[in-house]
């Protein structure tokens, strides 16, 4: 059998009803759909696993991030250590799959295989309803650069331990994954010999990064950081990643008692502060848990410069925006293995989050 596993959050279910029904209508009926909801929001949570059970193929499993930044890796991880099946096929929310997908991907597969898929792109008009792979002529193709969509030997995975987990928010995990598997004698084949598979038309992630703070998780300048980080792979072509672990997500329990935690450390975005709790309190933080709440603290750009000019010391501040980059940078770096919270408060004017230190 073939285990389709499809990482989600918070996204548009009828874009994900579309992908299902593709699939319900393939000529070839051996598959299983995973669908792992990476943290949504609870009543997005509960439409996605209500939706889910309209199909007798597919199962629904709910990871309890929804304080966490998104993590492509983790979520895929946190299924592929616990599967059965021989084959895997990673697969992605935007996906219209033609009739015989599945019966194609089946003469593709081969233990000491890799194949990913050409995608043509649809565009924001296409009637999607009743989509016609044959109808459609004029579109954009996906190159042998677009390594998302892959068909994986499941103990190749598992023996490279999965997908590198330092991987957050967008960008190359997936062609790490492949080139750590070639290193290990694998071959990754790219299908093009005709298309497969349509991608439902949305407006690109990254354009919608802002310079200040938002609800949503970011960190500016993530998606370089991801492409750096993997040509330094490249370089060293390092094998051995998640060592502390891999598809381990945050438990119910954990998170509960994060959230009950009460808050021991109040700070302002004053320079010395953050760069103190960064350097200085969490490298020493012992058994145990740490809740911050780091204030916005808005000061007089008058008044900070006639301080200057009497000559007096005046102290350096971050913005928020900058305090919430460092933060989740430094979570995301150094304590992702680790149970942890974050959290911006509604009106924009505070951050807070917690870190549980243990023998985990």
């Amino acid at each position: 059998m073939l285990s389709i596993i499809y990482s989600y959050r918070n996204r548009d279910l009828n874009r994900l009803e579309n992908s299902f029904n593709s699939l319900d209508r393939q000529s070839v009926k051996d598959f299983e759909v995973i669908l792992v909801d990476y943290g949504s929001e609870p009543d997005l949570a509960n439409n996605a696993k209500r939706l889910c059970s309209n199909y007798k193929f597919i199962s629904y499993t709910y990871q309890f991030t929804q304080y966490q930044p998104w993590n492509k890796s983790k979520a895929l991880n946190s299924v592929i250590k616990d599967l059965n099946t021989e084959q895997c096929f990673v697969a992605d929310v935007d996906m219209i799959f033609r009739s015989d997908f599945i019966e194609i991907a089946y003469t593709l597969k081969n233990p000491e295989n890799i194949t990913y898929f050409e995608v043509g792109f649809l565009g924001p008009k296409e009637n999607l309803k009743d989509l016609n792979f044959a109808d459609i002529t004029n579109y954009r193709k996906s190159t042998h650069e677009a390594t998302g969509l892959s068909l994986f030997p499941v103990a190749a995975l598992k023996q490279i331990r999965g997908f590198d987990e330092f991987y957050h928010f967008w960008g190359a995990e997936d062609t790490d994954v492949h080139k750590r598997l070639i290193e290990k004698g694998y071959k990754v084949n790219f299908y093009n010999l005709e298309t497969l598979m349509f991608h439902q038309w949305h407006p690109s992630y990254r354009s919608s990064e802002s310079k200040k703070i938002i609800k949503d998780y970011q960190i500016s300048g993530i998606v370089q950081l991801n492409h750096q980080y993997l040509q330094n792979n490249l370089l060293k072509m390092s094998l051995d990643v998640n060592a502390k672990g891999w598809g381990e997500t945050l438990l119910k329990e954990e998170l509960q008692s994060l959230e009950k935690q009460s808050v021991n450390l109040i700070l302002n975005t004053e320079k010395r502060k953050i760069d103190n709790l960064l350097f200085g309190i969490l490298p020493n933080l012992r058994n145990g848990i740490l809740k911050v709440r780091v204030e916005s603290l808005k000061k007089s750009n008058l008044q900070q410069k006639l301080k200057k000019s009497l000559g007096k010391n005046v102290p350096e501040y971050y913005s928020l925006k900058k305090v919430n980059d460092l933060i989740l940078l430094h979570l995301i770096s150094y304590y992702r293995d680790k149970p942890y919270i974050f959290k911006i408060d509604d009106n924009l004017q505070s951050i807070e989050f917690a870190l549980e230190i243990s023998n985990r």
